[in-house]
């Protein structure tokens, strides 16, 4: 039985906050579009974080909503990153669902000095270490990590080393982070916008996705290293997202369908329904509690100052304050 699949023509209205998975059958690819607005800017803007550190929380806030909305099951994808630049840690929690949120951790000084001296692009805030992406199924399953180095490049790159090493999946990403400015009645406004695009080869021949070997590092003077073509298909469809530009990612005027209608129109491109993200930390008043009460009681004791135990949530910058007594500590703290 044949079923034709309904054609029309790409929503103009652009809607914030939602993935939106696409397949452009000719060419065997498929991928998916992030377009955050209120979300990423209530994270960001949670936080007093250096205007290059906020841009790149929120590129990887973009990555994490590209790959976590691709679990099949209710879980959690984490993605950290650990290295010696300035900025020392990215975290970013996406639930199933569409729950995110996010934080950074770096050294004040050292990107007040990146930002005079002009080095404050992503590769060179991050500086050299690692990129962790874990996928938590729940309790009783046992977890999946997937590690890359992070060499001095920005997280579009990281992405791109991840799928070749763990994946073997031919994966192209595009990322983008501004500020907007908008004038009103009030005086100017802003706020932070994010987007991204993940593009990948899956043709149903596995011999058309032949890639080739990893380097193979040690190996002696001489040998031979084994290359392989890339498809046609990929390749096209690899161009195509090259020429994506930031704008167009984050632009509010710009539907996602629009952007991926341009992009692949001449090939046929499929939309699926839209996934929703929104910022929402999983703190609360009575898990800070439980944490609390788990620490020794010497432990509990130093953490009063000043009368009570204040914790701040580093996702959510929410502090809670607790009179010694509710979590059993001593009130009079460290002498």
């Amino acid at each position: 039985m044949n079923i034709d699949i309904p054609t029309r023509t790409p929503s103009p209205q652009s809607i914030d906050d939602t993935i939106l998975p696409f397949e452009v059958a000719a060419l065997d690819l498929r991928g998916r579009v992030v377009r955050l607005g209120p979300a990423v800017d209530e994270i960001l803007a949670r936080h007093d974080y250096p205007l290059p550190v906020s841009k790149l929380l929120g590129e990887a806030i973009a990555l994490a909503a590209l790959f976590g909305s691709s679990l099949k099951f209710d879980g959690r994808f984490i993605m950290q990153t650990q290295s010696d630049g300035p900025v020392r840690m990215l975290v970013v929690d996406y639930a199933t669902g569409g729950r995110i949120r996010a934080c950074a951790r770096f050294d004040r000084p050292r990107v007040d000095a990146a930002i005079a001296e002009g080095k404050d692009s992503p590769g060179e805030l991050l500086g050299k270490g690692h990129l962790a992406m874990t996928i938590d199924q729940g309790a009783d399953m046992n977890r999946y990590q997937g590690v890359v180095a992070l060499d001095g490049g920005g997280l579009e790159d990281a992405a791109h080393e991840y799928f070749m090493r763990s994946e073997q999946i031919p994966t192209r990403v595009r990322l983008a982070v501004a500020e907007e400015l908008r004038s009103g009645n009030n005086g100017a406004t802003h706020r932070w916008r994010a987007g991204g695009i993940m593009l990948q080869f899956l043709p149903k021949s596995e011999d058309r996705m032949r890639v080739p070997d990893l380097d193979p590092g040690d190996a002696p003077e001489g040998a031979e290293i084994h290359t392989a073509e890339e498809d046609d298909a990929w390749v096209e469809g690899k161009a195509l997202v090259e020429t994506v530009e930031d704008i167009e990612l984050i632009d509010p005027d710009l539907s996602t369908e629009r952007l991926v209608y341009r992009l692949f129109h001449e090939r046929g491109v499929r939309v699926f329904d839209n996934a929703n993200v929104e910022a929402q930390c999983s703190c609360s008043r009575d898990s800070v509690e439980a944490m609390l009460k788990s620490f020794s009681q010497d432990d509990r004791d130093h953490m009063v100052e000043d009368g009570k135990i204040a914790v701040t949530c580093e996702f959510c910058n929410r502090t809670y304050d607790f009179a010694p007594d509710e979590v059993g500590a001593n009130g009079g703290g460290a002498q």
